[in-house]
């Protein structure tokens, strides 16, 4: 037996004879000598991997060598684990500790009062190890090794009573895991390019040659990387704090970002909007709908009651355009945001199907004096967005008092066979399969289809299961 291992046994028959002399319990209470050889015989090589620097600011880590000496295994799990997370929070400091909040806290009231590096404690170690792995400060495997670590600390070690086993082994593994991943870590490229970047958006206004070197940084981001870039950005802009500069800098790479962003994290854009409603944080909520109306298809994120007001300004702006004078010059640029804020998926709040369809359908139509070619391709991309309701709609408004006297123009008229075309396919149920057999049935002209009995009837059936 090596010196050491006899040291080993001799402190611990000594001790154990000094708890049983005192009446208290022996068994059980510390691990074997031979465990505490092997966890002390690897403890000098997995050291050696730090630089004398660290290890002089490593004090938990002498704390758990103490502890696992002295055969108290599960405390010297939960100095280990105090250790590693001490220093992955000075990671996350160095890097950029707003960014990381933006990330590790989606509840805006939340994290209004996650500021500093000490505020950082109040991040749980769980949430914690998943926002520096979002940022890819860990990558997944190292995530992976120190979550499996951190159950064992709250299941295995005197973080909690606990009758699990633990061996010298074990712990030696994960003295080097936590070295190689936290206490090593060394920022990757992309990571280290993203902090950069923030850095130089806080601090001046950015010149035009880091404008293009951060547009074609854009383009070789990860997927996971531009998400978490757009909750960086998006941070930065919204608070009232935020100076000049840094506004600026943001609205200029906003538009650039933007096609790189999920169709998840835009939705978690808008939900943050109304989170910031909901606190009556109106500042946050105007700074934010600012960024999603600055870009094209942003304004389809906003929260339902912000789309719905949008949503019926743009359809009066519409109407106006299009029974104006220069109807052909100012309908498209409406036609264009009505588009964006309608969504690729054409959802539209139901209170606004009737007015959405009506107006719509009544531009589609033209005035009778020709097609506004521009804004004409919007109106078509939209109709092909109508779902069902929409659709069943569109199918009948040749009955809406605003569009009746219209189709009596022969351009309406063949505008209208064009839009019964498009919404066809979109007609599922019974009763608008029906009407739409009665309508490509009608010989006479559109204008004429409401005073036909069997339509009329099909139309009256259709109004009143819906309270028209």
């Amino acid at each position: 037996m090596s010196a050491a291992r006899t040291d080993l046994v001799a402190f611990e028959e000594f001790m154990l004879a000094v708890l049983d002399e005192w009446g208290l319990p022996t068994d059980n209470i510390i691990v074997s000598a031979g465990d505490r050889h092997v966890l002390l015989k690897n403890t000098p090589d997995i050291l050696s991997e730090l630089k004398a620097e660290q290890l002089a600011r490593s004090p938990y880590i002498s704390k758990m060598i103490l502890a696992g000496a002295a055969g108290l295994f599960d405390a010297a799990l939960s100095y280990l684990w105090d250790e590693t997370i001490t220093q992955l929070r000075d990671r996350v400091a160095d890097f950029d500790v707003a960014y990381f909040f933006d990330l590790a806290e989606a509840d805006p009231a939340r994290r209004a009062s996650l500021q500093t590096r000490d505020d950082l404690s109040k991040i749980n170690d769980a949430a914690l190890l998943a926002a520096a792995n979002k940022i890819q400060l860990l990558s997944d495997v190292a995530h992976q090794q120190l979550t499996h670590i951190n159950y064992m600390r709250n299941h295995a070690s005197a973080a909690h009573p606990n009758v699990e086993k633990l061996t010298g082994l074990k712990l030696a593994d994960w003295l080097q895991t936590c070295i190689r991943e936290v206490m090593q870590l060394k920022t990757r490229p992309v990571v280290a390019e993203i902090g950069r970047l923030l850095h130089n958006v806080k601090a001046a206004t950015l010149a035009e040659t880091e404008l293009k070197n951060a547009a074609t940084f854009f383009c070789k981001l990860p997927p996971e990387q531009a998400n978490n870039l757009a909750n960086g950005l998006f941070g930065i802009y919204t608070p009232p704090t935020a100076d000049p500069h840094v506004l600026d800098n943001v609205r200029l790479l906003w538009p650039e970002l933007w096609p790189f962003i999920s169709e998840d994290t835009r939705r978690e854009l808008g939900v943050k909007l109304a989170r910031f409603r909901a606190n009556a944080d109106k500042d946050r909520a105007d700074r934010a709908k600012e960024l999603l109306e600055l870009v094209d298809g942003g304004a389809a994120y906003l929260p339902e009651s912000d789309r719905l007001v949008e949503i019926q300004e743009t359809l009066e702006d519409l109407k106006r355009a299009h029974q104006g004078t220069n109807n052909f010059y100012n309908e498209p640029p409406v036609a264009r945001r009505l588009r964006d804020v309608v969504g690729r998926h054409g959802e539209v709040p139901e209170l606004l199907t009737g007015p959405y369809v009506a107006t719509l359908v009544d531009a589609f139509l033209t005035n009778n004096h020709g097609p506004a070619w521009n804004a004409e391709p919007y109106y078509i991309e939209l109709i092909k967005r109508f779902d069902g309701p929409q659709a069943a709609y569109a199918l009948r408004s040749f009955a809406f008092q605003s569009i009746r006297p219209k189709l009596s123009g022969a351009l309406a008229q063949a505008k209208w066979g064009e839009l019964v075309a498009l919404v066809a396919p979109k007609l599922t149920e019974r009763g608008d399969r029906v009407m739409l057999e009665l309508v490509r049935a009608f010989t006479g002209t559109p204008d004429k289809l409401s005073a036909d009995t069997k339509i009329a009837a099909q139309l009256k059936i259709w109004r009143e299961a819906r309270g028209i």
